[in-house]
């Protein structure tokens, strides 16, 4: 049976897991043994006295195949819950960057004034160069680095997706 691709949906997963050795390989396991793809992945210790850390994962596929990786998921034995924050709680959603553009004369200029209306911050400058961070939404981060392009971008750093559900209610 041919997948239609308007059924492929993108889905933001928090993972609570033990924080111990290979728990991390052994999620990463599951999703390349089976040729899923992570399109965002970010990983921390969020409660140092249980030794808990949350895995954000941020991956596409049929609304089976999204059910599937939540039901093999849950059967790691370290990972203590999966909570797919876009169907299961209105979730905020922000990712970081760090990014390099170097430049002089009116280009410099025009990315900082690009870089203010985006509310980016100088975290480094020299003479021919400045270094932005940003923090916000995906499609925020995407346009900034795409109106840095002709202004003299050089690099870019990303740290993945980090999300949590709204309201009063724990993971």
């Amino acid at each position: 049976m041919m997948m239609n691709d308007r059924s492929i949906e993108a889905h933001t997963l928090s993972v609570l897991v033990e924080n111990a050795a290979g728990v991390l390989a052994r999620v990463i396991g599951l999703f390349s043994g089976r040729g899923y793809n992570i399109e965002s992945l970010t990983v921390a210790e969020v409660d140092g006295e249980a030794h808990m850390s949350r895995i954000t994962i941020v991956t596409s596929g049929s609304p089976m195949v999204i059910e599937q990786i939540k039901a093999q998921l849950s059967r790691i034995v370290p990972v203590s819950r999966v909570t797919d924050l876009t169907v299961e709680a209105e979730a905020i959603e922000r990712e970081m960057a760090l990014v390099k553009v170097a430049g002089t004369g009116e280009k410099r200029v025009e990315a900082l004034r690009v870089s203010e209306s985006f509310r980016a911050r100088v975290v480094d400058t020299t003479h021919v160069s400045f270094v932005f961070e940003l923090t916000g939404a995906k499609t925020k981060i995407d346009a900034f680095v795409q109106l840095m392009r002709p202004l003299g971008l050089k690099e870019v750093s990303r740290t993945g997706i980090a999300a949590i559900a709204r309201g009063p209610e724990a993971m």
